[in-house]
Parts: structure tokens; sequence; C-alpha cells
């Protein structure tokens, strides 16, 4: 890894970083980066979820009061987020590097959609009737467990954009308090991209060199964002990364059908 690479993926996690402290959509950053210097679709992406892990274990610290509110549910989904988060680390090994590189324009597709419908799942969930304070969710909270487990699957194979799938997934549940419920998300989800992390790491797939490079990145860039940017408005770094997330979607299918 020559000083340009070093200088470019650490300003690309740095990005993400600083995004993920704001809004999220980091990974549309750092995984295409490392595929632009070469590195194969697999690794690229067990390194860029490693290189993200440090910024997210500190997002679960700031929610800490709130994670104290919904402790009875975080056990509740803590199991389903880190079985389904190591079967989809697993079947991410199993996959061939040529069918994952097939894959990889409608993943990054699929997770810009996510972060274009954050809006809208926001927007249902603040109108939507509240919910009811006694803490019983009846059996809403095993559709919702139900889908989680396949949130999980696809956040270990992937990752990006399962944070608007389970906030969608508590609200089907009955939860409308969104600082709670960004808690319980931001919680499950270090699980899901840990479990899967550990599993990479003990795999081989992490190429040490960049990951350690990206990972100071994205923590300078997580620090210095939760810092400086607490007025810049969600919907403008969403907005950013659906517009990076389509342009390098676009050119990844591009890349595929014509050849390239």
């Amino acid at each position: 890894m020559g000083f340009a690479e070093a200088a470019w993926l650490f300003a690309a996690a740095f990005l993400a970083g600083a995004m993920n402290a704001v809004a999220g959509g980091g990974t549309v950053l750092t995984f295409p980066a490392l595929l632009f210097f070469g590195m194969p679709a697999i690794q690229a992406n067990a390194t860029s979820t490693l290189a993200l892990m440090v910024g997210m274990c500190g997002s679960v610290a700031g929610y800490r009061n709130q994670i104290v509110e919904v402790r009875g549910l975080v056990l509740r989904f803590a199991g389903v987020s880190i079985i389904g988060g190591f079967l989809g680390a697993v079947l991410l090994t199993r996959t061939s590097e040529e069918a994952f590189e097939h894959l990889v324009p409608y993943l990054l597709l699929f997770a810009t959609i996510c972060f274009i419908g954050h809006g809208i799942v926001r927007r249902w969930l603040q109108q939507s009737v509240p919910t009811r304070s006694d803490g019983r969710w009846g059996s809403g909270v095993w559709f919702a467990i139900g889908l989680q487990f396949l949130v999980a699957i696809y956040g270990g194979y992937f990752g990006a954009g399962i944070g608007i799938l389970m906030l969608a997934a508590l609200g089907i549940m009955g939860m409308r308090d969104i600082h709670e419920m960004n808690a319980l998300k931001t919680v499950l989800a270090a699980l899901i991209n840990l479990i899967a992390t550990v599993y990479f790491i003990f795999a081989g797939l992490i190429v040490w060199p960049q990951a350690l490079v990206m990972t100071v990145g994205a923590t300078v860039g997580y620090y210095v964002s939760s810092r400086i940017a607490l007025g810049v408005p969600q919907s403008f770094v969403r907005g950013i990364a659906a517009a990076i997330g389509l342009l390098i979607s676009a050119l990844m299918f591009w890349r595929q059908f014509s050849g390239g």
C-alpha cells in the first residue's frame, strides 16, 4: 500500500465516520474505495466492516441512557441478531468472488434505496398512534424478531442500510419513541457487525494495513463530526449518501454490463 492509497483510504474512512455519526451511510464510501484500489470484493466488504466498528461502538456509548429504557428488548433481540449476523458472515465466505462481484451493484443500490426511504419511515413513525406505555408488545414483537433475524443475516453478509430496516421492523412492532428505537437499533447493529467482524478475522478476510488506516480515519471522522456537526440536518447527510450510492451503483452496473 503506497502513500497515495493510504491517503485516499484515510479520507474515505474519515468521511464515512463523519456520515455515520450524523446519519449513517458510511459504507457507500469505504467499500467502493477499497474496490477502487483493486481489493477483491469479499475482502473489501470484510475490511470495510472492521474499519467502521469503532465508531459504531462509540454510538452505543452515546445511547447509554436510552439503552437502559429498552434493556428488555435488547435481550429479546440480541440472540437473533448475533445468530443472524454470524450466518450472514458465513454465507459471505461461501459465496464465490465472481458471484459476489456480480451482486455488488445490486447490494449498493439496495442500501441506497434504504437511505432514501429513511425519511418516509420516520414520517410514518411520527404520524402513527403512540405506542402503549406498559411495555407489553403482544404478538407484534415475535414478528419483529423474525424480521430482525432476516435483517441480521443481510447485515452479516453486507450490512449497509440495516439501520432503516430495523427501524421499520420496530415500527411494525409498535415502538414510536425514536430515541429508544435508535438506541435499540444501534446496539443490535453493533452486535451484528461485531460477530461478523470476528468471523471475518478468523476466516482471514481482513486486509490489515488498509483496515488499520481506515479504522483510524473512521474514528477521527466520527469524533470530529460528533463534536462540530450537531447542527447538520440528517436529511442533508442522507441526501449526500444517497447521491453517492446512486452514482457508484450506476458505475458498478455500467462496468458489469459493459464488460469493463
